[in-house]
C-alpha cells in the first residue's frame, strides 16, 4: 500500500488576485533549494486515521497555527514517489512571520520542519511549489475561477490592507 499524505492549502484574495499559502522545508538538503521546493503544508498519516484531522494536525505542526474553517476537498494525487496526498482546500490568512514549525533532529543538529512560509500568487506558485503538487493549483484555480469574476463570493477573503510582515 502506497504512503499517504494529508494537506491543507489555504488561499485568499488580495486586491482582487488569488494567493496561496506555501512552505518551505527546513534543513541542510532544501536550505538553497526555492524554486520548486516549496510545498502545502502536510505530513503523513497512518491507516484509519482520518485525513483531514491528519491535514490539520500537520498544518499546526509545520506552521504553530490552528486551523478552522470550510474545508474543501482536492482530488487527491499521487506524486512521482507513488506517495498519495489528500488535500483540502480553505479560505484564510496567515502571516509568514509568525511561523513556529515543529523541529527534527539530522546528525545531531536540530532543523525546523519548516524554515519559512510565504503567499504567493498562482503565477509565482507554480514556480515554487514541488512539481507533483502543481495539479492542486490547477484545481484551486478552476474552483475559483468563475466566482472571481465580478461576485467576490470565490471564499477567499480580499484583504485589501497592506503586505503583512513576512508576505512576498
Amino acid at each position: 500500500m502506497p504512503k499517504t499524505s494529508a494537506g491543507l492549502l489555504p488561499y485568499r484574495r488580495r486586491n482582487g488576485v488569488l494567493e496561496v499559502f506555501l512552505v518551505h522545508p527546513g534543513g541542510p538538503f532544501w536550505a538553497t533549494k526555492d524554486d520548486g521546493a516549496w510545498s502545502i503544508p502536510k505530513g503523513e498519516f497512518a491507516a484509519g486515521e482520518d485525513p483531514l484531522t491528519a491535514a490539520r494536525r500537520e498544518f499546526t505542526e509545520e506552521t504553530g497555527f490552528a486551523i478552522d474553517g470550510d474545508f474543501m476537498p482536492l482530488t487527491p494525487i499521487k506524486q512521482p514517489s507513488g506517495k498519495v496526498v489528500y488535500t483540502w482546500i480553505v479560505p484564510g490568512d496567515y502571516d509568514p512571520a509568525e511561523v513556529r514549525s515543529n523541529t527534527f533532529t539530522l546528525k545531531g543538529r536540530e532543523y525546523p520542519e519548516v524554515d519559512r512560509a510565504a503567499w504567493f500568487d498562482l503565477a509565482q506558485a507554480r514556480r515554487k511549489i514541488l512539481r507533483g503538487q502543481l495539479g492542486f493549483l490547477d484545481e484551486l484555480e478552476r474552483l475559483t475561477r468563475g466566482n472571481a469574476a465580478g461576485h467576490g463570493g470565490s471564499g477567499a477573503p480580499d484583504n485589501s490592507r497592506g503586505p503583512s510582515a513576512g508576505d512576498r
